[in-house]
C-alpha cells in the first residue's frame, strides 16, 4: 500500500527553509519525490510517497518544523493562504484507497492539533461538513481574518486544536483526495485583468470546464500575468484540455501563451509524455510524471 503527500507551506524565498522541510520527510522514512518553491506565490510543494506508517510520521514532522521554520505575520505573497503549513492532503495510490487517506488525515490532523496547539479543519473527503469540502471557501478569511473568526464564531470551530489561531502559524487544512494537477500558465501580457477574465471562464464554478479552479494573478519575478489553476478532476479536464482553453480565449484578449508550469508532479492519466513535448511548458521532462517517480 503507498500513500502520497503534498504539502502546500507558506516558503517560496527561503530555499534553505524549504529544503529543511524536506529533510523532516526523508528523516521520518517517507520518499521525497519532488519540492519546488516560488518567490510569488510565496509558497512551496513537497511530494511525498512511502508505506502509511512513513507517510503519517513524515506528515506530522514536516507540520512540527513548517511551524518552527515559517512565521505568517511577516508573510505576504500572491497565493491564498491560511497557515505556515497550509494545505495538507493525502492521496491514494498503489494498493490504498480514498477511505485509507481519510483515516490517515483524521489522525494527523488531531496530532497536529494536540501536540502542536495549531487548529486543524478538515477538507474534501475528510470534511466533517458539507461547507467544508472545498478549499477555497476553508481559506477565504486567510490568516488575518481567522484572527476574528476562529474562537469567536461558532462556525469557525476547528475539527482538532484549540479555538485559537497559532499565532504565528495560523490554521492548517488537512484532507484527503484523489491526485490532482496544479498547472499554471503564464501570458505574454503584463495585463492581470485579462488573467482574471480567462480564469473565471475557464473554472467549473463559474460554468467552466468541470473540476477546474483558477485564479488570475501578476508575478513580480516574471513581469507577467498568470492564470493559476488546480485540475481536481483529470478524468473530465485533463492539462492539454486547460491549455487549448487558455490559449483560444488569450487570443481573442489579444495576447498569448509565454509558458506553462507544473507545480509538483503529474499524473500520466492528466498529461502524458507525448502531449508534454507538444505544448510550451517550463522544464518540462519524463521526471515530471508521477508514476516515473514512485518508489
Amino acid at each position: 500500500m503507498i500513500l502520497e503527500s503534498v504539502p502546500n507551506f507558506s516558503e517560496g524565498r527561503r530555499p534553505e527553509v524549504a529544503r529543511a522541510i524536506a529533510d523532516e520527510a526523508r528523516r521520518a522514512g517517507a520518499t521525497v519525490l519532488d519540492l519546488t518553491w516560488d518567490a510569488d506565490h510565496h509558497r512551496g510543494v513537497l511530494t511525498f510517497a512511502g508505506e502509511p506508517a512513513r507517510v503519517e510520521a513524515a506528515a506530522f514532522a514536516v507540520a512540527k518544523k513548517s511551524l518552527e521554520l515559517i512565521d505568517l505575520n511577516r508573510h505576504q505573497g500572491k497565493h491564498p493562504r491560511m497557515g505556515a503549513l497550509d494545505v495538507l492532503p493525502f492521496v491514494p495510490l498503489g494498493g490504498a484507497d480514498l477511505a485509507d487517506a481519510v483515516a490517515m488525515a483524521r489522525r494527523v490532523g488531531e496530532r497536529i492539533g494536540s501536540a502542536l496547539q495549531c487548529p486543524v479543519f478538515l477538507y474534501e473527503a475528510a470534511a466533517s461538513r458539507p461547507e467544508r469540502r472545498n478549499l477555497a471557501t476553508l481559506r477565504a478569511p486567510r490568516f488575518e481574518g481567522l484572527r476574528d473568526l476562529v474562537g469567536r464564531d461558532p462556525a469557525w470551530a476547528p475539527d482538532f486544536g484549540p479555538a485559537r489561531i497559532h499565532p504565528t502559524g495560523g490554521a492548517v487544512a488537512v484532507g484527503a483526495r484523489p491526485p490532482l494537477v496544479a498547472f499554471n500558465i503564464d501570458l505574454e501580457t503584463a495585463d492581470v485583468a485579462v488573467a482574471r477574465s480567462i480564469a473565471r471562464s475557464i473554472r467549473e464554478r463559474d460554468g467552466g470546464l468541470p473540476g477546474v479552479k483558477a485564479l488570475g494573478l501578476y508575478l513580480d519575478q516574471r513581469a507577467c500575468a498568470q492564470v493559476s489553476m488546480n485540475l481536481v478532476d483529470i478524468a473530465r479536464t485533463r492539462v492539454v484540455d486547460v491549455y487549448k482553453a487558455v490559449e483560444r480565449l488569450a487570443g481573442q484578449a489579444g495576447t498569448s501563451i509565454r509558458a506553462g508550469e507544473l507545480i509538483g508532479l503529474v499524473p500520466r492519466a492528466a498529461l502524458s509524455e507525448e502531449e508534454a513535448r507538444g505544448l510550451r511548458l517550463y522544464e518540462f521532462s519524463p521526471a515530471r510524471i508521477l508514476e516515473n517517480r514512485l518508489p
